[in-house]
């Protein structure tokens, strides 16, 4: 390629970046506005300037970005006197106008509780810096709440839900987890959101004996790391297992170059997985390319890799380098194959990408047609109006874990003995839910390829790959 259209190129790529509107895969991802509703919320554009006490509700305060109706402002108010017969007749209001508002239905569920007895449990999300993301997480929570406490509660006592804004700041988890550890009432935690944070935070709940389920940490340092740290994702061993044998098996390519960021603890584990991964189908990687250096260039990598012979090109980025992942996607041109971790699943890759993006393989622990026999994908689009993300499956998941271990005995030792059990098992969104000894989830990893399709409203959408495909990815699941 000449410097002049590589040069054009790269300007496009930058540009269609700068140019994502946010739109988000679902209609509803990315629902919030640019300013904050309440106090709390404006604070949090100065996060370090918040107290841990500030960062933590039940329902007195509004963590979700956005304008606020009137209703449930004054929710939150009677909330806070304890005024729950007005903050529930306030909130089913507030609903009506706003259907996919998880903070919203999880305060109602605590509203209906009041002062009754109730088993608690936390969510630890990224509310602050990362809000679109935590709503998902939220809204599998709020979801799994809203079911059993209208089924009648967990031995006929409900489940009360707490929000805990971390910022995915691993020194703010900790304090966090600090203040959950020393509340009694605190039966466990759903999050945090990233790796980094989970180990940081996950050294405090092991300390005070308080289990942490992760819906979204896939590092392989978190395997093993405490008898109190589970996760209902798979961890990057398994993805990239999964990659690379459908990459040697299917593909029959052997060559592969892989783009990662070496300042991040999940684009490290999954770059480490795949290379391991890749060497024992029989293929090799002779080269890696740090997305984070300063004078990274997805052209002249990209020459050096064809070069060498590589016919895939792997891309391990994390939040922080997608965007020059993406830039490495329109600089092939569709030359080399493309595989991906799961951070490359999101409406960007689709917009950015487009047409040089299309046959895209990325490995995703839930698509929500990957089950036909699932009745999560209607229940979820019923409650929120559309559709959902895998971080909503899996954070459903993990409060049901939650809720299937409380049934035993309702005390935070009496969850990890549950947990870690052999013969542990409950149903989630994602089917089946179980744990290896090593306190993460024993289930496969599903494959998507980008295609041309309108559910992402971009003309590009994920579509699981064929059961034929799958053939071979059958063997990778652990045995127990």
């Amino acid at each position: 390629m000449s410097q002049k259209n590589e040069t054009v190129v790269l300007a496009l790529a930058l540009l269609l970046t700068a140019g994502i509107a946010g739109i988000g895969m679902w209609w509803f991802a990315n629902s919030s506005g640019a300013k904050f509703g309440n106090t709390i919320t404006e604070n949090q554009k100065n996060g370090s300037n918040l107290s841990t006490a500030e960062r933590i509700s039940f329902g007195e305060k509004i963590f979700t970005p956005g304008d606020v109706t009137p209703a449930k402002k004054e929710a939150v108010q009677s909330i806070g006197d304890k005024n729950y017969e007005n903050a529930i007749a306030k909130l089913t209001a507030a609903l009506k106008l706003k259907q996919n508002d998880p903070e919203a239905l999880i305060y109602l569920n605590n509203a209906r509780i009041g002062s009754s007895k109730s088993y608690t449990i936390f969510a630890s999300v990224p509310m602050g810096t990362d809000p679109n993301t935590a709503l998902e997480i939220l809204r599998g929570i709020a979801q799994a709440q809203n079911e059993i406490n209208a089924s009648g509660g967990i031995q006929a006592v409900p489940l009360k839900v707490g929000i805990a804004n971390d910022d995915d700041n691993p020194e703010i988890s900790q304090q966090i987890a600090t203040t959950l550890v020393k509340n009694p009432q605190v039966l466990g935690v759903v999050g945090p959101y990233s790796s980094d944070t989970t180990l940081a935070a996950g050294a405090i709940y092991t300390s005070g004996q308080l289990v942490a389920i992760s819906p979204t940490s896939t590092s392989v340092k978190i395997s093993n790391f405490s008898r109190y740290v589970f996760r209902t994702i798979p961890s990057d061993f398994m993805a990239a297992r999964s990659l690379a044998n459908y990459m040697v098996k299917t593909l029959q390519k052997k060559n592969a170059v892989v783009f990662f960021n070496s300042q991040s603890n999940y684009s490290q584990s999954l770059k480490s997985e795949f290379v391991s991964s890749v060497s024992l189908e029989g293929g090799q990687v002779p080269s890696e390319f740090d997305l984070s250096k300063a004078d990274f260039s997805a052209a002249k990598s990209i020459e050096q890799a064809t070069k060498q012979g590589s016919e895939v090109l792997m891309l391990a980025a994390d939040n922080e380098t997608l965007d020059k992942a993406l830039q490495v996607v329109q600089v092939n041109q569709k030359r080399l194959t493309l595989l991906g971790g799961d951070v490359a699943y999101t409406v960007k890759t689709l917009e950015v990408g487009k047409e040089q993006a299309t046959g895209m393989l990325v490995a995703v622990p839930w698509h929500i047609d990957s089950d036909p026999k699932s009745d999560f994908p209607q229940k979820s689009r019923q409650l929120w109006g559309g559709d959902v993300s895998w971080r909503t499956a899996l954070a459903y998941d993990a409060t049901n874990a939650f809720i299937a271990a409380l049934k035993g005995n309702p005390t935070r030792s009496g969850v990890q003995q549950a947990l870690s059990s052999p013969s542990f098992s409950t149903i989630g969104a994602s089917g089946t839910i179980r744990f290896l000894p090593s306190g993460d989830r024993n289930a496969p990893v599903q494959l998507v390829k980008i295609v041309s399709g309108n559910r992402s409203r971009t003309g590009y959408d994920f579509e699981p790959i064929s059961q034929i495909d799958l053939v071979n990815q059958k063997q990778i699941l652990v045995k127990p």
